[in-house]
Protein backbone atom coordinates (compact mmCIF):
# COMPACT_ATOMS: atom_id res chain seq x y z
CA UNK A 1 0.00 0.00 0.00
CA UNK A 2 1.29 3.45 -0.93
CA UNK A 3 2.11 6.00 1.76
CA UNK A 4 0.55 8.65 -0.47
CA UNK A 5 -3.07 9.37 -1.34
CA UNK A 6 -3.78 9.36 -5.09
CA UNK A 7 -5.62 12.53 -6.13
CA UNK A 8 -7.58 12.03 -9.37
CA UNK A 9 -8.57 15.75 -9.61
CA UNK A 10 -5.99 18.10 -8.09
CA UNK A 11 -8.13 21.23 -8.48
CA UNK A 12 -11.06 19.61 -6.68
CA UNK A 13 -8.81 18.32 -3.89
CA UNK A 14 -7.07 21.65 -3.18
CA UNK A 15 -10.17 23.85 -3.12
CA UNK A 16 -10.85 25.49 0.25
CA UNK A 17 -8.85 26.82 3.19
CA UNK A 18 -5.60 25.32 4.48
CA UNK A 19 -3.41 26.17 7.47
CA UNK A 20 0.27 26.06 6.62
CA UNK A 21 3.59 25.93 8.39
CA UNK A 22 6.81 26.43 6.38
CA UNK A 23 10.38 26.02 7.55
CA UNK A 24 13.06 27.86 5.57
CA UNK A 25 16.74 27.01 5.91
CA UNK A 26 19.66 28.69 4.20
CA UNK A 27 21.97 25.72 3.75
CA UNK A 28 24.94 27.97 2.95
CA UNK A 29 25.01 29.90 6.23
CA UNK A 30 22.65 28.00 8.55
CA UNK A 31 20.11 30.83 8.90
CA UNK A 32 16.57 29.68 9.62
CA UNK A 33 13.10 31.09 9.30
CA UNK A 34 9.48 30.09 9.56
CA UNK A 35 6.26 31.08 7.84
CA UNK A 36 2.84 30.37 9.31
CA UNK A 37 -0.51 31.35 7.94
CA UNK A 38 -3.29 30.26 5.63
CA UNK A 39 -3.77 29.42 1.99
CA UNK A 40 -7.16 29.76 0.34
CA UNK A 41 -7.80 28.08 -3.02
CA UNK A 42 -10.83 29.84 -4.51
CA UNK A 43 -12.44 29.21 -7.92
CA UNK A 44 -11.49 31.15 -11.03
CA UNK A 45 -13.91 31.66 -13.92
CA UNK A 46 -11.81 29.42 -16.20
CA UNK A 47 -12.11 26.34 -13.96
CA UNK A 48 -8.82 26.93 -12.17
CA UNK A 49 -8.08 28.06 -8.64
CA UNK A 50 -6.64 31.25 -7.22
CA UNK A 51 -4.14 30.42 -4.47
CA UNK A 52 -3.82 33.23 -1.89
CA UNK A 53 -1.30 32.67 0.86
CA UNK A 54 -0.92 35.08 3.77
CA UNK A 55 0.65 35.01 7.18
CA UNK A 56 3.77 35.91 9.12
CA UNK A 57 7.31 35.18 8.01
CA UNK A 58 9.92 35.17 10.78
CA UNK A 59 13.50 35.35 9.49
CA UNK A 60 16.30 35.28 12.04
CA UNK A 61 13.88 36.38 14.76
CA UNK A 62 12.32 39.28 12.84
CA UNK A 63 8.58 38.82 12.03
CA UNK A 64 6.95 40.48 9.03
CA UNK A 65 3.71 39.99 7.12
CA UNK A 66 4.02 38.06 3.87
CA UNK A 67 1.73 36.95 1.09
CA UNK A 68 1.79 35.45 -2.38
CA UNK A 69 -0.70 34.65 -5.09
CA UNK A 70 -0.51 31.81 -7.60
CA UNK A 71 -2.91 30.49 -10.21
CA UNK A 72 -3.60 26.77 -10.48
CA UNK A 73 -5.08 26.30 -13.95
CA UNK A 74 -6.37 23.09 -15.54
CA UNK A 75 -3.41 21.11 -16.87
CA UNK A 76 -2.91 19.53 -20.27
CA UNK A 77 -3.94 16.13 -18.87
CA UNK A 78 -7.29 15.82 -17.04
CA UNK A 79 -6.88 16.00 -13.25
CA UNK A 80 -3.58 17.91 -13.38
CA UNK A 81 -2.72 21.59 -12.95
CA UNK A 82 -0.56 24.20 -14.63
CA UNK A 83 0.73 26.44 -11.80
CA UNK A 84 1.49 30.04 -12.69
CA UNK A 85 2.64 33.15 -10.87
CA UNK A 86 0.07 35.93 -10.33
CA UNK A 87 1.29 37.74 -13.46
CA UNK A 88 0.79 34.65 -15.63
CA UNK A 89 4.40 33.48 -15.91
CA UNK A 90 4.77 29.67 -15.76
CA UNK A 91 5.90 28.18 -12.44
CA UNK A 92 5.49 24.39 -12.62
CA UNK A 93 3.20 21.52 -13.55
CA UNK A 94 1.38 19.45 -10.93
CA UNK A 95 0.10 15.88 -11.23
CA UNK A 96 -0.97 14.24 -7.97
CA UNK A 97 -2.72 11.23 -9.51
CA UNK A 98 -0.25 8.95 -7.67
CA UNK A 99 -0.24 11.15 -4.55
CA UNK A 100 3.32 12.30 -5.22
CA UNK A 101 4.90 14.63 -7.81
CA UNK A 102 8.35 16.00 -8.60
CA UNK A 103 8.93 19.05 -10.75
CA UNK A 104 11.54 21.71 -11.54
CA UNK A 105 11.42 25.46 -12.04
CA UNK A 106 14.50 27.15 -13.52
CA UNK A 107 14.80 30.74 -12.25
CA UNK A 108 17.61 32.71 -13.87
CA UNK A 109 20.73 30.77 -12.74
CA UNK A 110 18.99 28.99 -9.83
CA UNK A 111 16.97 25.77 -9.96
CA UNK A 112 13.90 25.15 -7.81
CA UNK A 113 13.33 21.40 -7.42
CA UNK A 114 9.92 20.62 -5.92
CA UNK A 115 8.35 17.54 -4.41
CA UNK A 116 4.65 17.28 -3.52
CA UNK A 117 3.22 14.55 -1.28
CA UNK A 118 -0.43 13.98 -0.31
CA UNK A 119 -0.87 11.99 2.91
CA UNK A 120 -4.66 12.01 3.21
CA UNK A 121 -7.68 14.21 2.41
CA UNK A 122 -6.55 16.83 4.93
CA UNK A 123 -2.73 16.81 4.84
CA UNK A 124 -0.09 17.38 2.17
CA UNK A 125 3.49 18.68 1.97
CA UNK A 126 5.71 20.52 -0.47
CA UNK A 127 9.48 20.47 -0.33
CA UNK A 128 11.49 22.88 -2.46
CA UNK A 129 15.26 22.62 -2.74
CA UNK A 130 16.65 25.78 -4.30
CA UNK A 131 20.22 25.72 -5.58
CA UNK A 132 22.44 27.90 -7.69
CA UNK A 133 24.90 30.73 -7.44
CA UNK A 134 22.45 33.03 -5.64
CA UNK A 135 20.62 30.57 -3.37
CA UNK A 136 21.06 27.38 -1.35
CA UNK A 137 17.72 26.90 0.41
CA UNK A 138 15.43 24.19 1.71
CA UNK A 139 11.74 25.08 2.13
CA UNK A 140 9.35 22.51 3.63
CA UNK A 141 5.65 23.39 3.88
CA UNK A 142 3.01 21.32 5.67
CA UNK A 143 -0.62 22.00 4.78
CA UNK A 144 -3.59 20.98 6.93
CA UNK A 145 -7.15 21.51 5.74
CA UNK A 146 -8.97 24.07 7.90
CA UNK A 147 -12.45 22.59 8.18
CA UNK A 148 -13.41 25.18 10.81
CA UNK A 149 -13.24 27.86 8.10
CA UNK A 150 -16.20 26.36 6.24
CA UNK A 151 -15.66 26.75 2.51
CA UNK A 152 -14.51 30.32 1.89
CA UNK A 153 -13.67 29.28 -1.66
CA UNK A 154 -17.36 29.06 -2.47
CA UNK A 155 -18.06 32.66 -1.41
CA UNK A 156 -14.76 34.33 -2.36
CA UNK A 157 -14.68 36.77 -5.30
CA UNK A 158 -14.11 34.99 -8.58
CA UNK A 159 -11.27 36.80 -10.35
CA UNK A 160 -10.68 36.10 -13.99
CA UNK A 161 -7.58 34.31 -15.22
CA UNK A 162 -6.06 37.62 -16.33
CA UNK A 163 -6.30 39.56 -13.06
CA UNK A 164 -3.12 39.73 -11.05
CA UNK A 165 -4.21 39.78 -7.37
CA UNK A 166 -2.04 40.93 -4.47
CA UNK A 167 1.71 40.58 -4.53
CA UNK A 168 4.27 40.59 -1.79
CA UNK A 169 7.33 38.84 -0.42
CA UNK A 170 7.60 35.20 -1.43
CA UNK A 171 8.65 33.21 1.63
Amino acid sequence: MSAFLPVPEVLVHLRGCWRLQRSVRDLANGAEGEFSGTTVFSPLDDGGLLHRESGTFVWQGVPRPAERTLRFLPGAVPGTADVRFADGRPFHDLDLTTGRWRTDHPCVADLYRGEFEVYDEDRWRTTWRVGGPAKDLLLVTDYTRDRSAGDPASTAPRPTAGSSGPRGPRP
